[in-house]
């Protein structure tokens, strides 16, 4: 195994997770978005991890973000006739976005960030008592 392996796996999930932090945040910040410059109401995001070679053979993996999809999960219907978007009847649609468990997914891939860190300490940490050995 490469000496370096453990830090390139630990990095790419570093990446990947604060990637996903990102795609949640968007999520979170866009919560009552009806309208986008794209495509009306704000669809929410997701993320898809896949494993990734780190070393020429192939046989230490890392992972990296495959892609960033969008839920289609129908948006909500409120009854806000006061609101500028709303339709005709007073209706407005909002993206299904449960900041609930948004929140709970930020919190899982700020632990997961948090494990790949310590990961990556105790690595560099053996490593360098490695090092003192050779001296």
């Amino acid at each position: 195994m490469d000496s370096f392996s453990v830090f390139k796996i630990s990095a790419s999930a570093l990446d990947s997770q604060r990637k996903r932090m990102n795609v949640i945040a968007s999520n979170m910040a866009n919560v009552h978005s009806t309208s986008t410059e794209d495509q009306g109401v704000y669809q929410r995001k997701d993320v898809l991890f896949e494993a990734t070679p780190v070393d020429p053979k192939g046989k230490y993996e890392g992972v990296k973000v495959k892609e960033i999809v969008i839920d289609n999960t129908q948006p909500i219907v409120v009854y806000d006739p006061a609101h500028p978007d709303a339709d005709a009847e007073g209706y407005v649609t909002m993206p299904n976005i449960n900041i609930i468990e948004e929140m709970v997914n930020m919190m899982m891939a700020t632990r997961a960030y948090e494990a790949n860190v310590s990961a990556f300490n105790i690595s560099k940490e053996l490593f360098m008592k490695t090092m003192e050995i050779g001296r």
